[in-house]
């Protein structure tokens, strides 16, 4: 077998094909020979030996590339272990590609502190201190201070970490959220378009929702179409787009103060009430309850003046807007102002009109119940007929939590209008009505019912005594 004259000049000249080329005829030929000369003891010799240059070429190249990336990425060890204190991330302990400021005034690598959020902590790693919110604000001194140490000892600083979070978030879908937040500035059929694709996203990924919340400029971006112009001149799907994108937006736990308190967002909700499609004024209505989980929204949902249109939706009656509307309604009336203003703003009339008609019984006894332990809803109920109303339901359903609240109607007015009394005596000594839920209903309304039929006999008893 003629020699191959691979150990000819050093080894690692040769290129990496060329070595396997090399390798691959060798170990044909010791496959092939049956014999036991010196021959293929040789071949066996070379193969070895070609096998350990590919070794070494390989180890090179290796080492090669390990260089040249660590230059690039700025992993190099004694790169790293000369970076100040203050340029590394207290929560990676790297060099911050990122720098952003939490609430608490310090600064984190973006990936490693939303990662911190996204576990659900809601205080600063470093300081411990409570978060007022979790809005992250790039810190573009620490960004510039690092790129120019970076630049004084001859490499370039690293891009942000391209990762994933938890909920498949990359940085392409931030370049997409910056960039249809720009088209909100833009031509109207850009931002119909961007509209309509922001809708879409926060309605698939909580990650997008939980965007908004990084930024104080975000949703002030996202209305910038409504703000320019009059709420009539504003194509309607564009509405209904960026209504029902706040929506989105305020299921997002974090965002929900966040949302109620941009200054632009609750007089653009109530015009939408009044002014929009149903679809708008209905989502409108979602949004408001959405955010009236917080009881600070509560409140300022109210001083915004947000029950008079939901009260004026209420009245119309759409069956698309209703079940959204009453849930707002309720969620408001919990606070003590709020139910001063539903009453004021005419919740009473609104609500026994749609039970007269059993329209949505169920939520909106629940909201009558509310309202009963305002003195001047009380009155008014009286005035519209409330008693026989609230007498004949309780006859006629089977919802044990219906008959509930219209007892506890009945009972607070039992005890403010004494003119009901008659009504009521009348009522239980023809049908037994009140005896029947003292009977057989909830806890609650059994002690309702039981206080009424105690005052009407103390009553009873008082007159026959006189």
């Amino acid at each position: 077998m003629a020699k191959s004259g691979v150990y000819e000049g050093d080894p690692v000249t040769k290129t990496t094909m060329e070595l396997k080329k090399e390798l691959q005829k060798l170990v044909k030929a010791i496959v092939e020979d049956s014999s036991s000369s010196s021959s293929s003891i040789e071949d066996i010799d070379k193969a070895y030996q070609t096998l350990q240059s590919l070794k070494q070429l390989k180890e090179g190249n290796k080492q090669k590339s390990n260089h040249l990336h660590n230059n690039n990425n700025n992993d190099d060890g004694s790169f790293l272990g000369s970076c100040p204190q203050e340029f590394r991330c207290p929560l990676s302990k790297e060099l911050m590609r990122d720098p952003v400021i939490l609430s608490t005034g310090q600064t984190y690598d973006r990936p490693f502190i939303q990662k911190w959020l996204k576990a659900g902590n809601r205080v600063c790693p470093k300081t411990q201190q409570v978060l007022s919110h979790t809005i992250l604000t790039p810190n573009y001194l620490v960004r510039d201070l690092i790129t120019q140490w970076c630049k004084n000892r001859g490499v370039q600083f690293p891009g942000p970490l391209q990762y994933s979070d938890q909920d498949g978030l990359t940085e392409a879908d931030r370049d997409l959220f910056l960039s249809l937040l720009k088209k909100m500035s833009s031509t109207q059929p850009e931002q119909k378009e961007a509209a309509r694709t922001l809708r879409s996203l926060t309605k698939r990924m909580p990650s997008f929702r939980a965007l908004f919340g990084e930024s104080l400029e975000a949703i002030p971006q996202l209305l910038t179409p409504l703000c320019q112009c009059k709420w009539s001149d504003i194509h309607p799907d564009l509405q209904e787009d960026l209504v029902t994108t706040l929506l989105n937006l305020s299921i997002h736990d974090n965002n929900k103060k966040l949302v109620a308190e941009t200054p632009m967002v609750m007089p653009l909700l109530l015009d939408a009430l009044r002014f929009g499609t149903i679809a708008t004024r209905t989502n409108s209505a979602a949004t408001l309850f959405t955010l009236s989980a917080l009881d600070s929204n509560k409140s300022l949902i109210g001083k915004a003046g947000a029950l008079k249109p939901l009260i004026d939706l209420l009245n119309e009656g759409h069956s698309l807007a209703m079940k959204d509307v009453a849930s707002a309604i309720f969620n408001l009336c919990i606070t003590h102002e709020n139910k001063a203003r539903a009453v004021r703003d005419g919740a009473v009339r609104a609500l026994l009109s749609k039970i007269k008609n059993r329209v949505h019984v169920d939520e909106l006894l629940s909201i009558l119940a509310m309202l009963s332990s305002n003195q001047k809803a009380v009155e008014e109920m009286g005035d519209l007929g409330v008693v026989s109303c609230l007498l004949s339901l309780i006859k006629e359903t089977n919802c044990a939590r219906n008959k509930e609240n219209c007892i506890a109607v009945l009972y607070t007015i039992c005890y403010y209008d004494r003119t009901k009394w008659k009504e009521m005596r009348e009522e239980e000594s023809t049908y037994g009505t009140l005896s029947q839920v003292a009977q057989n209903g909830t806890s609650r309304a059994k002690r309702k019912a039981s206080g009424i039929l105690d005052r009407l006999n103390r009553a009873t008893n008082l007159t026959h005594t006189a």
